[in-house]
């Protein structure tokens, strides 16, 4: 068993090895893939890349840089969040063959510097610092947007990588050029047998019956679902919502029930953090930043009064334990060979045991999201984490019209909408 990078990054090396016998990978007849969907539908169209270095010079894009901040948006440029692309303007074209003292920028000597413009346009309009990526030892390192997790090694394509590192200051490294590219799409097509498994498959049943010949089969939960899933609620603005959250987080943390709350990025989860931090709330956060602390907060979120701020990397797979987890405690405290390992765990079960009845008192584990993501999934995977194995819970999202998703998918026309129905906050 492996990760599915691995996979995919050893059928590429295999592909380019000259001798049958160097070979590492087997024949691909049969996968069993865990979060199928996320593997199979959200990371798609992610390509695998091998590359090799080229003698292209790095400067180009410092000097590139340096005009960006010269260009006006809607002005000069227009940018497609959606897309996530940007365009330069007629205007923009002027500026820009001034600025670089370039005569035609589309003459075909200068296509590769309209190209960079593009990139940089993209690096400073379109991706954001602890949204899409975040600066650590010096690098530009991409964050996962299905995951929230950090992907050390990854880089963009076509120059955007480095356009990144010199709008970030940090040292531009060389564009690579592609030796071996696949995507897992293709490459888990390329099994004679495939299967999986997954909490959130059902609204893909279309996809994976097109795409992989597979047909989703549902089987019933091991024990009823408790978990009551609240409408969710609309406010007009960030700062009403909020409140919101933050007034909602007070009554269960008086009630000792524990919260975790889900933020779908690095900086919305530190900007709750701060209101909640002005509210006198303790609370932990878990994202990209922390991901050392993990394991630790994850054993602690089902504890009774216990707040936990997190991105969508406490979404996918995480088991949180109402009262917390007496095996992580007991490992904390002395190794599992140790003979006082028994006695120790013993010691936490009972702890646990007794707090989690004050949860279950309390209503079970609440999860409040602080937007809709794109995929559902994204979503109900989030939801999943509380009702677990017939425990109690509830579940709530708190949106407001100037999320991303109304902002980017809807626009004026939902504000149009909502305008006489909405008080001025909620």
């Amino acid at each position: 068993y492996g990760t599915n990078n691995e996979f995919g990054f050893d059928y590429l090396r295999d592909n380019m090895k000259f001798r049958l016998e160097d070979y590492v990978q087997r024949e691909l007849n049969f996968a069993i893939v865990d979060e199928v969907d996320s593997i199979l539908i959200d990371e798609a169209r992610t390509p695998l890349i091998i590359s090799g270095p080229t003698d292209e010079n790095s400067d180009k894009y410092q000097t590139i840089d340096k005009i960006i901040p010269y260009l006006k948006k809607d002005e000069h440029f227009t940018i497609d969040e959606k897309s996530k692309t940007a365009s330069l303007s007629e205007a923009g074209i002027s500026k820009v063959e001034d600025l670089l003292n370039v005569t035609n920028l589309y003459d075909p000597n200068n296509i590769e510097i309209l190209h960079h413009v593009q990139q940089g346009l993209k690096a400073h309009s379109i991706f954001r610092l602890d949204v899409d990526y975040v600066v650590r030892d010096g690098k530009v390192v991409i964050v996962d947007e299905f995951t929230g997790r950090i992907m050390p090694g990854r880089r963009w394509s076509d120059g955007l990588h480095q356009a990144v590192e010199a709008k970030e200051g940090v040292a531009v490294e060389n564009e690579n050029q592609t030796l071996a590219s696949i995507t897992f799409q293709n490459y888990f097509r390329m099994y004679r047998k495939l299967s999986g498994m997954t909490g959130t498959a059902d609204t893909e049943a279309t996809e994976f019956k097109n795409i992989y010949k597979l047909d989703v089969m549902i089987i019933p939960t091991n024990r009823p679902t408790q978990r009551k899933d609240l409408d969710d609620l609309i406010y007009k603005d960030l700062k009403a919502k909020y409140e919101a959250i933050a007034k909602e987080i007070q009554v269960s943390f008086a009630k000792k029930q524990p919260v975790l709350v889900g933020t779908v990025h690095i900086e919305k989860s530190e900007i709750l953090s701060s209101i909640l931090k002005k509210h006198k709330i303790p609370h932990n956060v878990l994202n990209a930043k922390h991901h050392e602390r993990e394991a630790e907060i994850i054993a602690q979120a089902g504890r009774s009064s216990q707040v936990t701020i997190a991105t969508n990397m406490a979404g996918r797979g995480t088991d949180i334990l109402l009262g917390g987890n007496p095996e992580y405690l007991a490992k904390n405290e002395v190794a599992e060979e140790d003979p006082s390992y028994a006695e120790v765990y013993k010691k936490h079960k009972e702890a646990t045991e007794k707090d989690k009845a004050i949860v279950q008192a309390a209503g079970g584990l609440y999860i409040m999201g602080t937007e809709r993501h794109e995929s559902r999934r994204i979503d109900n995977q989030l939801r999943g984490r509380a009702g677990r194995q017939g425990d109690p819970g509830q579940s709530r999202f708190f949106l407001s019209l100037e999320d991303d998703l109304f902002r980017i998918f809807g626009g004026d026309r939902i504000k149009n909408l909502m305008g006489g129905s909405l008080e001025d906050d909620e």
